[in-house]
């Protein structure tokens, strides 16, 4: 088993550190009606995260989409308990970034998410994310 560990930077949206398993989507994620926020899950139909929780997670889309009410959803997702440790965007939408300032969930943009693999253990640290990533030989 091979460990390697990649460092990459972003723009702080929501500054904080939050650590956990990634949970990657090439597509945009809306919060509204797209993720519960009693149970954390994923209910967006067809979306590639349809059934997956995004608790403690380091979540990670290129960019959000859908309602202004998606940002309370990200606030009632913080204090069920059930929201992610961190969120990572290619671009920043302002419903997520708002609901992540407000929810107090860490939060950086203009990164290359395409580096980042569901299950890498990603930290996030104000701007700075490590990526550590195990793969068998």
């Amino acid at each position: 088993m091979v460990h390697s560990q990649i460092r990459l930077s972003g723009r702080v949206i929501r500054a904080g550190c939050g650590a956990g398993p990634a949970l990657v989507s090439s597509e945009p994620l809306g919060f509204l009606g797209g993720v519960d926020p009693d149970t954390g899950l994923v209910i967006e139909s067809n979306h590639p995260l349809e059934g997956m929780s995004i608790a403690g997670r380091v979540l990670v889309f290129p960019t959000g989409k859908g309602s202004t009410v998606g940002s309370y959803t990200l606030y009632r997702l913080a204090r069920n308990g059930l929201a992610p440790a961190a969120i990572i965007n290619a671009e920043a939408d302002p419903v997520v970034a708002v609901g992540a300032i407000i929810a107090g969930i860490p939060m950086v943009d203009q990164v290359d998410i395409s580096l980042i693999r569901t299950g890498d253990w990603v930290e996030v640290a104000g701007q700075e994310i490590t990526l550590h990533r195990s793969e068998a030989r």
